[in-house]
């Protein structure tokens, strides 16, 4: 809730970035807002930010920001842009009937925006087409829960993960994408030593750091891992027998189908897998002979052809050995979005109908009473990559995008943004005007943004928690449930759709998921509903179920052993493990997907933070040596990854934590930041057949160099734009625009175009034709404005030094000699890139304070502070000590 102390008032509100959901501190004096802080009492994070989280003040400017609506690139009033929306989508259903109608949306929405979504498109509308980019997320780990469980049941809580004495992290880098739950568990190790945490993931992260053994195994055989695993556990007798004679069914078949895909022999298993006989002997005697463990899977499990079944094997050793419902004892799905819980509780799946319902006579029944909607649609929609499908081949007419970048993120992404050229109308309601789908929109509606939303989020372990306003919506923004409410009230269904607050919302689903529950579903709020709006601003995060026997919220289910299928018995799931299919006809390599630690998604807010721009500022490939060799890549040279369907530009860097015959490819960079970085260009629409969930972790690709006449950079106090180039990048700088630069174009033709960008300055050249060497220095009013150095050989070095000259009021004839000969003055101190980015610490520095005696991360805190706010650069401090001391040995 917002509190005023004297002239400063102080809002507690939710973080929007990762599935941790932290809470948030916000103060404020009047318009101005101090830095954030974490919520000390919040349950997920007392008072820990990552620093993301932690940079969060330094995204809410209006840069960039979708503030007007608009129409075919022309602004317009709100009753146009609705009135338009409204009639088309009339229009559509008329003549083509409702599944002619899609909705595409975010777990970045609040769940009460996603309730009016879901009840529009599924209980007037009378079509199941509302699908979200949460199914890029977890709805294989969805489809697992319901099949083991009977109901979509998160089962365990971050208590979990502190409480256990073996934790598995599969498919997860949680260092860099869930930082305060690695930080959580860091600290628990430190704490308990004897604590074991084992790595499953192909790539060496910075998540390895903390791992007692690593399992770097072939890619996309976790389910033969976790199969494997099963077989070992009955053969040694580590099976607990109870618990499957009295609460379970399926273990013999499901045992059986194990030891089919199994090999025999520990040691062809190993070879299968990838792995050293010894480490996976290892991990099952751990696995035997610990009763708290814990296994955190995320989404290297759930973004796979395979990823349903994988959940399922993970959830078969857990109900084998009773390892549910106690404390450090469970199975963990991890969601990568802030909200994507909250759009699975109220239907945001198209195979989904509302509060935790499907499409069962009686579930259709239920739901169309409690809305009083005749047209409730009766059978699941189009999955994410079918229903783009579908807008391509014309049966869907209207298509409206909310607050999602699918032009990035989705498979096969050209073929998306084809699909989208046909569409008769694309409406994309977002809090950002320049992305590649608002691009591609006929009609943008500009919807509020964090800071400026009401609602609630649920994270990963079930934690309701509000996130508050605190800020006037930009320009003529609006929230989600009110843009989704007007248009419902112009087709017609003014009754049904005549909210005034985000609370009225709130308490309708949460008396939906009580309506004839009975103890029957999982989900259940009623112990939540008829709040008054002033209790629901006031509420504090609370785990669902919150019922007459849960008054407080549950922290763990199945405690009872009481599942939610027919029998009341948790399901064993047969699983036949394989390999994924070869993707080789696309390419000689395979090509891994994932975050970086700075970054968030499509970069639409993180970009907007100088300092989340510094450490990696690129979009890179990481190549293991041997193939670097054989395709003769250099590292920090530029390599183009390619097959078929497109091709990328990205900065190579060599690294053993990479496995031979597999590159890793950040997610991130889009048109806005990067000229050639779209990874989902290259990706097919490979998906699990069970839960439509794209396979974003193996696809074939090519590497080769890329050659270019000269690289460089530009710092601008202005940003502009694309360069005309063929590789550039975009980043923020703390005070001024950073493009890394390169291309085979005559550098007279990028010195004109520079130059036409500030006609009136004044301008220090440098050019050398021999060797591609050019320096371009622009001054207006005595101020630095534009910095543009070019080499042949990328000879550049650190930036660090040339983006402070920024804050020069006026530069000295010294001074400007020393930026156009690309030195420092003496006595000038280069830190070199940011390591750390919470206190902006470079890699310079930090090496430096290890030569004069830091021998490890704590030291380093206590010198420089690096890594003693949110810890996700404690990793790699700790592989610059070993860097450097090799160095000097």
């Amino acid at each position: 809730m917002t509190q005023t102390h004297s002239t400063a008032s102080i809002t507690h509100t939710t973080c929007p970035y990762c599935g941790v959901g932290c809470g948030v501190t916000v103060r404020q004096h009047g318009n101005v807002l101090s830095p954030v802080s974490g919520d000390i009492q919040h349950p997920a994070n007392a008072g820990r930010l990552c620093v993301k989280g932690s940079s969060l003040h330094e995204t809410v400017d209006q840069i960039d920001r979708l503030l007007y609506p608009t129409v075919l690139g022309k602004r317009t009033s709100w009753d146009n842009s609705l009135n338009l929306v409204a009639d088309k989508m009339q229009q559509v259903i008329h003549d083509h009937g409702p599944d002619a109608v899609a909705i595409y949306a975010a777990g970045q929405i609040l769940t009460e925006d996603y309730y009016v979504a879901n009840k529009l498109m599924k209980g007037f509308i009378g079509s199941s087409n509302l699908d979200t980019n949460s199914r890029l997320c977890m709805a294989s780990a969805v489809v697992a829960h319901k099949r083991a469980f009977g109901s979509d049941t998160v089962p365990g809580c971050y208590d979990d993960l502190e409480e256990a004495d073996l934790l598995i992290l599969v498919g997860s880098n949680a260092a860099w994408a869930h930082p305060i739950l690695f930080q959580r568990i860091a600290a628990a190790k430190q704490a308990r030593p004897e604590m074991k945490v084992v790595v499953i993931d192909p790539r060496r992260t910075a998540t390895s750091d903390l791992a007692d053994l690593q399992l770097s195994l072939r890619p996309g055989s976790d389910a033969l891992l976790f199969n494997a695993l099963l077989c070992w556990l009955s053969d040694y007798d580590a099976l607990d027998h109870d618990f499957i004679q009295q609460h379970s069914e399926g273990f013999a078949s499901t045992l059986q189908a194990a030891r089919d895909s199994t090999p025999d022999s520990l040691q062809e298993c190993a070879q299968q897998l990838g792995l050293d006989k010894h480490d996976l002997e290892t991990f099952f005697q751990w696995f035997a002979s610990t009763a708290k463990t814990v296994s955190v899977f995320s989404q290297g499990i759930n973004q796979s052809s395979s990823g349903v079944d994988k959940g399922n094997a993970i959830i078969n050793a857990h109900l084998a050995t009773g390892r549910i419902g106690k404390p450090g004892a469970t199975p963990f799905s991890v969601t990568g979005q802030p909200n994507a819980m909250g759009g699975r509780e109220v239907g945001g799946l198209a195979n989904q109908l509302a509060a935790h319902m499907d499409f069962s006579a009686p579930e259709v029944d239920r739901v169309r009473r409690f809305w009083q909607a005749p047209n409730v649609a009766t059978r699941p929609g189009l999955k994410a990559i079918e229903l783009f499908d579908a807008v391509k081949r014309g049966d869907i007419k209207f298509l409206w995008i909310i607050s999602t970048n699918p032009l990035v993120s989705m498979p096969d992404a050209d073929d998306v943004k084809a699909a989208l050229a046909r569409c008769e109308l694309v409406v994309v309601s977002d809090c950002m005007a320049n992305t590649d789908t608002t691009a591609a929109a006929h009609v943008l509606l500009p919807a509020a943004s964090w800071g400026e939303k009401n609602g609630t989020v649920t994270n990963s372990e079930r934690c309701i928690s509000r996130q508050r306003s605190f800020l006037s919506p930009a320009g003529e923004a609006k929230p989600d449930w009110w843009i989704l409410a007007q248009v419902a009230q112009r087709l017609g269904f003014e009754k049904a759709f005549d909210y005034q607050h985000p609370a009225e919302i709130f308490d309708e689903y949460s008396r939906l998921t009580g309506f004839e529950n009975n103890g029957e579903r999982d989900l259940d709020l009623s112990g939540l509903s008829g709040l008054s709006r002033s209790q629901y601003d006031a509420m504090a995060p609370t785990q669902w179920p919150v019922n007459r026997q849960y008054p407080q919220g549950r922290k763990r289910f199945f405690d009872d052993q009481r599942f939610y299928t027919p029998s009341q018995k948790a399901q064993f799931i047969a699983i036949t493990a394989a390999l994924p299919a070869s993707r080789h006809q696309d390419g000689s390599l395979i090509m891994n997907t994932g975050r970086v630690r700075d970054h968030w998604h499509t970069m639409t807010r993180t970009a907007k933070s100088a300092r989340l721009a510094q450490h990696i500022r690129e979009p890179y490939v990481d190549i293991h040596p041997d193939d670097a060799k054989r395709l003769t890549l250099v590292d920090g040279a530029l390599a183009r990854i390619s097959n078929h369907r497109g091709k990328i530009l990205l900065r190579t860097n060599i690294t053993t934590n990479q496995r031979a015959g597999e590159i890793f490819v950040p997610m991130h960079w889009t048109s806005r930041y990067a000229s050639a970085a779209r990874m989902g260009v290259l990706i097919d629409k490979s998906c699990d057949p069970f839960s439509g969930q794209p396979e974003l972790k193996y696809t074939g690709v090519e590497a080769e160099p890329f050659p270019t006449a000269w690289q460089g950079m530009i710092l601008s106090r202005h940003d502009l734009g694309a360069v005309p180039c063929d590789y550039w990048v975009y980043g923020l700088n703390d005070g001024c625009h950073g493009y890394e630069i390169g291309g085979n174009q005559p550098l007279e033709q990028i010195q004109d175009w520079a130059q036409q960008q500030l006609p009136d300055a004044e301008w220090l050249t440098l050019h050398d034709p021999d060797t591609q060497h050019m320096r371009l220095l622009a001054i207006v009013d005595q101020q630095l404005a534009l910095v543009l150095f070019v080499h042949q050989d990328q000879a550049i070095g650190t930036r660090q030094w040339l983006v402070e000259q920024f804050a020069q009021t006026s530069l000295t004839i010294t001074e400007r000699k020393a930026l156009l000969a690309g030195r420092p003055l003496e006595g000038v101190v280069d830190q070199g890139r940011i390591v750390c980015s919470c206190f902006g610490i470079g890699e310079n520095t930090i090496r430096d304070a290890i030569r004069s005696g830091c021998h490890s991360a704590d030291q380093l805190g206590d010198t420089l502070k690096c890594g003693t706010n949110c810890g996700s650069c404690v990793p790699e401090l700790k592989a610059l000590i070993q860097d450097t001391h090799s160095e000097c040995s």
